[in-house]
């Protein structure tokens, strides 16, 4: 009987070493595809704060130009101001769709604003013949595309890191260890593409609305 039950001990601590193996395998590849994801999300805060670094001298150098619009001019300073009004968890991606939500909807009305102001600029001829314009234009194109980049491998890093959360076993073990799924950047009709922030500069000034 002390055999059999010797026997049972030894199966049964065999099967928790195992499984403990197995447990800390699952946890430790869950944090290293949070932690790609926390990076990724990094990256897109590094391009959006960039564009928004630009939008002063931006600001500045149009509202040199002679009777230049200033509802646009407000109107491109209150969307950069409500992007510093989302608040999120410093280096680390949101966990909270809303957040996301929020944070995305805030940076689509800078993006709607630039593009806006950039197209009334097209009326002021004066104001696109300086080279700080057009320092600022090509910076802020690259800028717009670098954000399209890193926002499509941050719901990369996200997909890849959803996918383990709900792969089995995993989703045995995700929600103990405190691994939730995490939103994507959503794209929506208008916003997926960079605003229009090229211009002829050789050509006539467009004529005003």
């Amino acid at each position: 009987m002390k055999t059999v039950l010797g026997v049972v001990a030894l199966v049964l601590l065999g099967v928790l070493v195992i499984g403990g193996f197995a447990g800390a395998g699952i946890y430790n590849g869950l944090v290293g595809s949070s932690q790609g994801v926390d990076q990724a999300w990094a990256q897109v805060e590094n391009v959006y704060q960039r564009r928004a670094d630009l939008v002063p001298n931006l600001v500045a150098t149009v509202s040199g130009a002679a009777n230049f619009e200033k509802s646009t001019l407000t109107e491109i300073t209150a969307a950069r101001a409500s992007v510093g009004q989302v608040k999120l968890a410093a280096n680390q991606a949101p966990a909270d769709p809303a957040k996301l939500a929020a944070f995305q909807q805030a940076q689509e009305q800078l993006s709607g604003a630039l593009s806006r102001l950039l197209v009334v600029s097209e009326r002021y001829p004066e104001l696109k013949a300086t080279a700080n314009f057009r320092d600022l234009q090509a910076q802020l194109e690259g800028t717009e595309n670098r954000i399209t980049v890193e926002r499509q491998k941050f719901n990369e890093a996200v997909q890849g890191y959803n996918t383990q959360v709900k792969r089995f076993p995993n989703v045995l073990l995700a929600g103990w260890f405190g691994f939730q799924a995490k939103p994507y950047f959503t794209a929506k009709a208008g916003t997926d593409t960079p605003p229009a922030v090229q211009f002829d500069f050789g050509g006539k000034p467009a004529a005003a609305q």
